[in-house]
């Protein structure tokens, strides 16, 4: 059943109203849906709708709620990535592998070996990754749709990573402590995790020391060095099993 995101202003008491222009010329173009198909919704806050499409017109599709639960698919853990910004179109596939696994927000850090440099014009691949990952939580049924920060560099995460329970640094030169080791026996209450990813050249000296004096811990993922655009996905995968299921 196709899955649609809205915001709690545009759920009233009987009906759901879907103003997003995208989803408008999916449901008519793409989908195709009639009046009296059946659809889900999600607040993109704590809800989930199972509805009937009553109306469809150029600029606004309703949907009758005809049954409403908190969500079902959502992970209690919230998995923030930041991650080395890297070449090419590799951001895109990380959003969308790490919107799969669950993460709720993915924020691009640019590094000291970072080979992209931030000109200014970032910002338009941050909005290409935010559609990513629309599309990605409407394909595996996630309750929200994960933030994708703008961009920012990593002399500021000292003052961002106050907010979390555990920093994950997963290390290529660690070798006396496996993301197995610093999970075990973390305490049931914790809720915010934050997972550093260096970019393609890893992280500098400096930035390792930085971090780890902020709090992070440094982790190997294994005996293999995992390439930037695997090592988030991977890392993630291993918190989530760990801690979530």
């Amino acid at each position: 059943m196709s899955r649609f995101f809205v915001d709690a202003a545009s759920v009233g008491s009987d009906r759901i109203y879907i103003t997003d222009k995208g989803d408008i010329k999916h449901i008519k173009n793409v989908l195709r849906l009639k009046v009296g198909d059946e659809i889900e919704v999600s607040d993109s806050s704590e809800w989930e709708y199972f509805c009937l499409i009553d109306s469809i017109d150029s600029d606004e599709v309703q949907a009758v709620i005809q049954d409403k639960q908190k969500f079902a698919g959502e992970p209690d853990l919230r998995v923030t990535l930041f991650q080395g910004v890297p070449k090419g179109s590799k951001m895109d596939d990380i959003v969308r592998k790490c919107t799969e696994l669950g993460a709720s927000t993915i924020v691009p850090v640019f590094m000291d070996r970072s080979v992209v440099k931030d000109n200014g014009s970032y910002g338009k691949k941050v909005e290409r990754m935010r559609t990513i990952a629309a599309e990605a939580s409407k394909q595996c049924q996630r309750g929200i749709v994960p933030e994708i920060g703008g961009p920012v560099k990593l002399k500021v995460l000292p003052g961002i990573l106050t907010d979390y329970d555990l920093i994950i640094l997963p290390y290529e030169n660690e070798e006396g402590c496996t993301i197995k080791d610093s999970l075990k026996g973390v305490d049931t209450g914790v809720k915010n995790v934050a997972v550093i990813i260096g970019p393609e050249g890893g992280f500098s000296d400096p930035e390792v020391e930085l971090l780890t004096n902020t709090g992070a811990k440094s982790v190997s993922l294994g005996k293999t060095i995992l390439r930037t655009e695997t090592a988030g996905i991977a890392a993630i995968a291993m918190i989530m099993y760990e801690l979530e299921l």
